[in-house]
């Protein structure tokens, strides 16, 4: 019998689908001539900028930055996913806005600004924050198990490097604060 939250095929369902969405629009990208997911990352302070927001999560430089976000894209997805398929696309969603708000507003300028590493850090800072604003004892572990397990990596990301873009990872992590906060306002 299936509960509010979701059966398991369904939670399954709702990560997959987001995750080969990546791959598919990866493959598409290899199979049109240029430069397609360049073409139309987020470039800051510009209109064209505005409309990839929601689209640039799904673009990818090469396999290796795909391949780069989908483990701990599937990972930290797969432990929000335990609350409900609501909860994770509302996570997904906020983190996408609001990291692509920030990249769009703070972003280097003349740069393309693609990946799911905005999304990333939305997930690990909403799986972190969360056990704040629910007071449950699960989110609280949950938090501790991944503060140890990607801390120190989400903490690196942060540091601004040629080629990377900090303003992603720092506003996908402001982003999955803002959905932690805005679930559990009311408790």
């Amino acid at each position: 019998m299936a509960n509010a939250s979701g059966t398991l095929g369904t939670r399954a369902a709702a990560l997959g689908t987001t995750t080969v969405a990546m791959w598919v629009v990866h493959a598409i990208e290899m199979l049109v001539p240029g430069e397609f997911a360049l073409a139309h990352g987020i470039i800051p302070r510009t209109w064209d900028g505005i409309r990839a927001i929601p689209i640039a999560p799904f673009l990818h430089a090469d396999l290796g930055h795909l391949a780069a976000n989908t483990i701990p894209f599937l990972i930290l997805g797969a432990l929000v996913l335990i609350g409900s398929v609501g909860e994770f696309l509302f996570v997904v969603a906020v983190s996408a806005l609001v990291g692509g708000a920030g990249i769009w507003m703070f972003g280097a300028g003349n740069a393309h600004h693609i990946g799911a590493s905005g999304v990333i850090f939305g997930l690990f800072g909403y799986l972190v924050a969360r056990s704040l604003y629910d007071h449950r004892w699960s989110s609280l572990l949950i938090a501790i198990g991944v503060a140890l397990g990607y801390g120190t990596a989400m903490l690196y990301s942060l540091v601004p490097d040629a080629g990377i873009s900090w303003t992603a990872h720092f506003f996908g992590l402001c982003g999955g604060v803002m959905a932690a906060r805005m679930r559990f306002r009311r408790r």
